[in-house]
């Protein structure tokens, strides 16, 4: 998507150096280790040399303890799991979740070329299937949580291609490795709402001309018309 909005400020926690460890290690076939202890200056200089105490030594096994957990939380639930997951692969490199939303309204943000202003409009029930950088997205004719059978409806959005899947542009997807269910859903949803649509990538999506159809609905109370939704011949089976 194309004049995105700079979103990097709502994500990550910034990290300033604190210390600095420096390992030595005698020669021979009887090697004997020494580890330095430095503090960091405000210029991120080291500073006081002095051998790592056992004070030091806990803190750092618990930071090792808390990193090797992180690497392990990969799309763990911080809680009860959310209703709306459908399904979850929580392979660290190629996880994926399938998840859905209900209607609702949202706000939207199209370039100035389509003619439409930006704003908030409703969006219909969605279905949402995403990996670390990848997304696909469908839409549903009703709020009822989907099962395998459920038909699924092209997305009726800009920058979709025929399948679903979007095109995310110049957007900086960062999903961490150790990023909950919780976190991952909702930065996707935030990446795909807070881009600013831009073009169409196939055949229009919508019964009606997708164009005319957000002029109508942005910066209204009107519910989204569920009967210009397109029939895409898939069922939710066909992502599992």
């Amino acid at each position: 998507m194309k004049n995105t909005i700079d979103i990097t400020g709502s994500f990550g926690t910034l990290y300033h150096p604190k210390s600095a460890l420096v390992f030595y290690e005698t020669k021979g076939a009887n090697s004997d280790v020494y580890v330095e202890h430095f503090d960091m200056d405000k210029n991120g200089s080291p500073i006081n040399a002095h051998p790592l105490t056992e004070r030091e030594a806990k803190v750092l096994a618990r930071a090792l303890v808390t990193e090797k957990d992180k690497d392990q939380a990969f799309l763990k639930s911080s809680g009860i799991l959310p209703t709306n997951i459908l399904n979850i692969n929580p392979n660290k490199e190629k996880g994926a979740v399938l998840w859905y939303t209900k209607a609702q309204q949202r706000q939207l943000y199209f370039v100035d070329s389509l003619g439409i202003p930006s704003g908030k409009a409703q969006v219909p029930a969605m279905v949402w299937l995403a990996s670390k950088s990848n997304l696909t997205v469908f839409a549903l004719a009703n709020d009822r949580r989907p099962t395998e059978k459920t038909p699924l409806h092209h997305a009726p959005f800009f920058n979709i291609y025929e399948k679903g899947n979007v095109c995310m542009g110049t957007v900086n997807i960062d999903i961490k490795n150790y990023a909950s269910i919780e976190e991952f859903t909702r930065g996707w949803e935030h990446y795909f709402f807070n881009s600013y649509f831009s073009h169409s990538l196939c055949g229009n999506l919508t019964v009606k001309n997708i164009i005319n159809l957000w002029k109508d609905l942005i910066n209204t109370d009107k519910s989204f018309p569920k009967e210009v939704l397109k029939k895409n011949n898939k069922t939710l089976k066909n992502l599992l």
